[in-house]
């Protein structure tokens, strides 16, 4: 698994990156450049949405254990 340290790394590097495209697009459109912009956002949504999730795994443990303790609790609220 990644740390969270090297999600932030990877978005600061993409975010810079980024940063990069936007003033060579501002020159004048390429094809190319477009895409990669693309491709870096893309990427940048992904590790987003990873960050999100190993945050919370950190903070509440691990997603399928939550789920599994409150299915139990609902079986025993309803049995009760």
């Amino acid at each position: 698994m990644t740390t969270i340290n090297d999600i932030r790394q990877e978005i600061e590097r993409l975010t810079q990156r980024r940063a990069e495209l936007f003033h060579q697009l501002s020159e004048g459109h390429d094809p190319a450049l477009a895409a990669e912009h693309e491709r870096v956002e893309d990427e940048l949504a992904r590790l987003w949405e990873q960050h999100r999730i190993v945050r919370a795994q950190a903070r509440f443990g691990d997603r399928d254990r939550i789920i599994r303790r409150a299915r139990a609790e609902e079986r025993l609220e309803r049995a009760a």
